[in-house]
């Protein structure tokens, strides 16, 4: 095999762990959030197709995607450059950037699942010294964030990966909900992956100022459905 192909292998099987680790059926319990997509249907904000693609193209853009987006970007460099100090500052601003109780317990309790789950299965030396600078607790974007720079996954592919498992989960939550057919949620995320790609594109050029949106209604959403009557979500 020419070696330029050799490389390509090993880069492929260097990316791998990301499946495993978005996948949704990785122990951190993202099954259990809607992103307030829930209260957005009990509003009728969100009551079809149409409706939850919009809903979820407005998050990517300007709304809790995009600033994790910027988090995992910041983090992922902060490792890879071996800038600790800066990377504490990240996990920090994470932590403090949720804009309701639960969006927080949403972002903090996958985050600390995924950095047990990966640290238990993924041995690695560098994430073990991340793990006794900044702890487990951090943000699910941080957490993934620092695995991936630790065990040598590209920022872009770490970024697009993330941001796809965020749309499939919000569709999940979707179908489940409305209810919205299986078929037409595959295609929300097919129609949705062009741009996952293109705000992981921005988001790999940002920096930290960069955090922070406008998807207002959402944020207003978290914070309804701490009081929503029936709820099948923890957000």
């Amino acid at each position: 095999m020419p070696t330029s192909a050799k490389a390509k292998v090993a880069s492929a099987n260097g990316n791998l762990p990301l499946l495993a680790w978005l996948s949704p059926a990785f122990p951190v319990g993202s099954f259990a959030y809607s992103h307030g997509i829930e209260w957005a249907f009990e509003s009728g904000d969100v009551t079809d197709a149409k409706s939850t693609e919009q809903w979820i193209t407005d998050l990517l853009q300007c709304g809790g995607p995009w600033s994790d987006a910027v988090l995992l970007a910041a983090a992922h460099r902060a490792v890879s450059a071996k800038e600790y100090n800066t990377l504490r500052g990240a996990a920090e601003f994470a932590a403090a950037l949720a804009p309701s109780k639960e969006r927080k317990l949403e972002t903090m309790a996958q985050g600390e699942a995924f950095m047990n789950s990966v640290s238990s299965a993924w041995p690695n030396k560098l994430l073990e010294k991340i793990v006794s600078l900044i702890g487990k607790e951090v943000a699910y974007p941080v957490a993934v964030g620092v695995s991936a720079a630790a065990h040598d996954i590209p920022l872009r592919v770490t970024l697009e990966s993330y941001l796809l498992a965020m749309v499939s989960n919000f569709v999940s939550a979707a179908v489940r909900l409305i209810p919205l057919g299986q078929t037409d949620g595959i295609k929300i995320v097919a129609n949705l992956t062009p741009l996952a790609r293109e705000v992981a594109a921005r988001a790999e050029k940002s920096t930290m100022d960069d955090a922070g949106g406008a998807a207002i209604r959402s944020d207003i959403a978290s914070m309804k459905h701490e009081t929503q009557y029936t709820r099948l979500f923890r957000s």
